[in-house]
């Protein structure tokens, strides 16, 4: 490589201000034999001429647009190139990339209003799926009472993945456990009995729809649903009593898994 005086050529540095690159990133390109610059000083300071500038600068525009080293090696140095077929290969891949970020701003959209709103359904659709007695009031109440707890974040999730057919299907599963709650009082089933406890399992299991459900958590719910007006109200709706009783069989299962109901906790 031929020698030169500091005039003759910009060092790394000049190029790398000059071209908006890291010195770092001149260094990689001369290393692997892409862009060396073609002058060095006595000193043995590399020296990049204009030429090697023009060629630094066409590395950097196709960079930008993404191109490959290796393909921008070929399109600079092989004749035999393709380059308007290389360069629609890449804008093909740009066109798919584009539609795959697109893709992750909508779920990214979803997941916010997820969080910030709870149920991402109309108010049309939630009386339609989860019947006139709902109230669509109810998740922004929750989100205000639970907006920073790790269930409704995990509420928010699951929500953000879900539409009218999905919630249609939720809806359905606590349906069916509703009736077989109600079912199982009139079969006189007992507090700590096997029948019990598998509806104690089953309702963890259709709870999970929202979020895991510990045992812990199960007993502060069942205390919710005997006190709270709006949830006695409903499952006294199903059968007289419903919820003390169904509070007692959640307790009682607690108690099996040596779980003090009286000094139970969300956690």
């Amino acid at each position: 490589m031929p020698d030169a005086t500091d005039t003759e050529g910009l060092t790394v540095g000049q190029a790398s201000t000059r071209l908006g690159v890291t010195v770092r990133t001149l260094h990689h390109w001369d290393e692997i034999g892409l862009a060396p610059p073609s002058l060095r000083t006595a000193a043995g300071y590399r020296l990049y001429t204009a030429g090697d500038l023009e060629r630094l600068h066409r590395i950097v525009i196709y960079r930008e647009i993404g191109v490959g080293l290796d393909r921008i090696r070929a399109v600079l140095d092989d004749s035999t190139t393709d380059v308007p077929g290389a360069l629609r290969a890449q804008r093909t891949q740009i066109a798919e990339r584009i539609d795959r970020l697109q893709q992750l701003s909508a779920g990214l959209d979803r997941m916010i209003d997820a969080h910030e709103r709870g149920l991402l359904l109309t108010i049309e659709q939630q009386s339609a799926i989860f019947g006139p007695q709902w109230n669509p009031d109810w998740p922004a109440q929750a989100r205000k009472l639970y907006g920073d707890t790790t269930q409704w974040q995990q509420y928010a999730e699951r929500s953000a993945s879900r539409g009218p057919q999905e919630w249609q299907a939720v809806a359905d599963e606590v349906a069916g456990f509703d009736r077989a709650l109600g079912e199982a009082m009139d079969a006189g089933v007992t507090p700590g009995s096997p029948e019990a406890n598998q509806l104690v399992e089953r309702h963890r299991e259709v709870f999970a729809s929202y979020f895991p459900l510990t045992r812990q958590m199960q007993v502060c719910l069942g205390r919710m649903y005997e006190a709270d007006p709006g949830f006695a109200a409903h499952y006294d709706a199903i059968r007289a009593g419903l919820a003390t009783w169904f509070r007692r069989l959640i307790d009682a299962s607690a108690r099996a898994h040596n779980i003090d109901p009286d000094t139970a906790t969300w956690q």
